[in-house]
């Protein structure tokens, strides 16, 4: 069975913070100068699409600015009306360096040359002046992470598996790896990645580190960490399906991620989005805390 979610994605540029949502039939961008803003702030529909074989199913948008093409990118997963059987990953392309103001125009499908099936979650990892891109597709009964160097904005050569579900807490209710998104610290690459199925009460996070100097295209470059990262805490359940953005002045990581207020849970719109600041521990690794009450006073990103 292949599930369905929504995806949130932030990004800060140009003194606005934009928030990536969609409503499974369309991709929209929200903006505000704070994240107290974002709550109140109306979305803005950016791209629908008549068109068969990506009319559907929308999932996961992300905007990611190319400085190669000199332009802003919106990678997103879509497919075929009835059915999620087949997901791909598309591309748009902005026509301004200004988010707000951009057209987008649909600039492709990536095809992965030696595996071209089932492709979700599509992120854009960079190590060493080289960008990659890192997605979730099936291998069998696993949903697992591969890796695809790129040629450009829509075009990458032949990918590598780097993850698969092996842990018990990556495996409840299906055997899950998806949603990867870069985290970039002191010279440290990880992939924080969304474990099992994102229904019921498993969903949290786990991660890969990338052992320094070596080539991200080599799957032993990945190591992962035995246990996951964030899970359900303070009313919070199946925190999941993360992205990191970068504060005003670039010094904080922050982390927006979906979480339910229920459990069992389901992965649709009924799950709100919360964000929280990235900490970090002694030993250099990343600490992401637990999801913080709904309560509390969270300070604007600096």
């Amino acid at each position: 069975m292949r599930r369905a979610h929504v995806m949130h994605w932030q990004v800060y540029s140009n003194g606005y913070y934009y928030l990536t949502t969609t409503t499974w039939t369309n991709i929209q961008i929200t903006r505000a100068t704070t994240i107290a803003g974002l709550k109140t702030a109306t979305p803005k529909v950016v791209w629908t699409d008549s068109t068969a074989s990506r009319c559907c199913n929308v999932w996961a948008p992300e905007i990611h600015w190319q400085a190669q093409e000199g332009a802003w990118f919106i990678h997103y997963s879509a497919g075929t009306s009835g059915t999620y059987d087949n997901q791909r990953t598309h591309v748009l392309r902005g026509s301004s360096s200004d988010i707000w103001a951009s057209t987008w125009s649909y600039a492709g499908r990536i095809v992965i040359p030696n595996r071209d099936v089932w492709a979700i979650d599509s992120t854009v990892l960079n190590v060493n002046g080289n960008r990659y891109l890192v997605y979730s597709s099936w291998d069998g009964a696993n949903q697992c992470l591969f890796i695809s160097q790129m040629t450009s904005a829509t075009t990458v050569g032949n990918t590598v598996k780097i993850a698969t579900p092996t842990y018990s807490w990556e495996k409840i209710g299906a055997n899950v790896n998806e949603g990867p998104q870069p985290l970039y610290h002191n010279g440290r690459t990880w992939i924080v990645f969304s474990a099992s199925s994102c229904t019921g009460t498993g969903y949290e996070l786990g991660r890969l580190e990338l052992t320094p100097g070596t080539d991200p295209m080599n799957s032993n470059s990945w190591t992962k960490y035995a246990n996951p990262i964030f899970t359900s805490a303070n009313g919070s359940y199946q925190p999941g399906h993360n992205g990191f953005f970068t504060s005003p002045s670039g010094s904080q990581i922050w982390n927006v991620y979906h979480a339910n207020s229920v459990t069992p849970g389901n992965c649709d719109g009924s799950r709100r989005t919360m964000v929280q600041p990235v900490n970090w521990n002694s030993d250099g690794t990343p600490n992401l805390g637990s999801p913080l009450p709904l309560s509390s006073d969270i300070a604007e990103p600096v």
